[in-house]
């Protein structure tokens, strides 16, 4: 349908909403100058991402998804009736019946990370911008899809790497492409290990959670409350990649950024990891793996002690710089005496974005661009999938990161592919 036949059908259906959708008029803004928002995943992550949200005044959330009915309780009786004085989002138990919601503009993903892919990707395909929270995928066949989707759609994509738009963290990358370093020899990056827990004793499933939608694609796996919890679901196998994935994705990102590897890759990484033995937790626990690039610094990646700390660390012939969050140290404080960048010592300036749900806004008005948009987001993304493949043949791999294959290794090949999706859950076809 073109917008005009579109706008003819929704307005003599009588079903038009309070506010025409952006994509229907192919304007960046709705007439209301709002853009109408729709939350699917209103648990931990997702109700930091609403209160973002929320500080903008050219947002309206209008449409809440959860198979919790208590997130939604929350998200709806307590942060939208306190910004609008009525909790009258429309709720929908179902991410698909959102995503045709015609009154709906850009989508806000932060689901559990096995429900990355099917979601974001029939979002987009229903012409949904999208604030995409990380990891992308459970795989990198599930992550080409999204990218698929967003280039095929046109739409805004914003990656949920929210460094990104942090002072300290875009200081720290353009001192590393400036050569202030001197040249770069190594990047380290570490983040906390994976978490051991007891097995769980199955429990009733309670009335206010959908219990087979929540597992939705994964297996089937008997309900606790514990599985409910960010920190455990991001542990166990079934749900997630762990911490490899869930918290490496934030300073790999950062690694990629100040080694100019934004829409490149490494060609070859290798590792090990160790494993619980047992319990409800079956991620790794600690790992060292190593990326090799081929005209750019190595990146050192290992759950973070004290021989690689939390964060990353730039270091060149001349120095180092290591960034976290809140904090930024260098070998030599001179380094750290110009943040804003402003006497032009170093002449390559990245892009400036000052708190991330706002570029986003911004971007889906035309004013600006994302600050992680769908291609750096793979590309930064597929480093924690290449670590867990590498983990999984206990070998050396080569990648080619133009290709973004692993040559003729026909098994690392298959492990970058969607595993088996449970019940009739597929992948979208874009």
């Amino acid at each position: 349908m073109n917008r005009r036949s579109s706008l003819k059908t929704i307005l003599a259906t009588g079903i038009a909403p309070w506010i025409v959708p952006a994509h229907v008029l192919r304007s960046q803004t709705a007439p209301s100058n709002k853009i109408t928002l729709g939350v699917i995943g209103c648990g931990s992550q997702g109700m930091v991402d609403l209160r973002a949200f929320l500080n903008h005044d050219d947002v309206r959330v209008v449409a809440l998804c959860d198979v919790n009915r208590k997130n939604i309780e929350k998200a709806n009786g307590y942060y939208l009736k306190e910004k609008y004085g009525k909790a009258d989002a429309r709720v929908y138990s179902d991410f698909r019946e959102l995503n045709r919601d015609p009154g709906v503009d850009a989508v806000l993903m932060a689901l559990p990370v096995h429900w990355h892919s099917i979601p974001s990707a029939d979002a987009v395909l229903n012409g949904k911008h999208i604030y995409h929270e990380k990891p992308m995928a459970l795989s990198l066949q599930e992550s080409k899809l999204v990218r698929a989707a967003v280039k095929k759609m046109g739409v805004t994509f914003q990656f949920g790497t929210q460094q990104r738009s942090d002072l300290k963290f875009r200081w720290a990358a353009e001192l590393a492409q400036n050569g202030r370093l001197g040249k770069l020899r190594e990047i380290q990056v570490g983040v906390p290990g994976g978490k051991t827990a007891p097995v769980w004793s199955e429990q009733p499933v309670p009335e206010h959670v959908d219990w087979d939608r929540w597992v939705g694609p994964a297996p089937m796996s008997s309900f606790h409350e514990e599985k409910l919890k960010r920190d455990n679901h991001e542990n166990i196998r079934a749900f997630s990649l762990g911490m490899i994935s869930c918290w490496g994705i934030h300073h790999l990102d950062i690694a990629q950024w100040g080694n100019g590897t934004d829409h490149s890759g490494p060609v070859s990484v290798e590792g090990s990891a160790l494993y619980p033995e047992s319990g409800g937790c079956d991620t790794a626990l600690s790992w060292q793996v190593r990326f090799e690039y081929a005209a750019a610094a190595p990146i050192l990646f290992a759950n973070e002690s004290a021989e690689v700390a939390h964060g990353a660390r730039f270091i060149g012939e001349k120095g180092w710089v290591h960034v976290k969050r809140g904090v930024i140290t260098a070998s030599n404080p001179e380094l750290l005496r110009d943040p804003a960048n402003k006497v032009g010592a170093m002449p390559i300036k990245l892009p400036v974005s000052l708190e991330h749900t706002r570029n986003f806004v911004d971007a889906i008005q035309g004013k600006t661009k994302t600050i992680c948009d769908i291609e750096t987001a793979l590309r930064s993304d597929t480093l924690p999938q290449l670590a867990s493949i590498c983990l999984k043949t206990q070998r050396k791999l080569t990648w080619n990161p133009e290709k973004e294959d692993f040559g003729a290794d026909q098994e690392a090949n298959r492990l970058m592919q969607c595993r088996e999706l449970r019940g009739d859950w597929k992948l979208p076809v874009v």
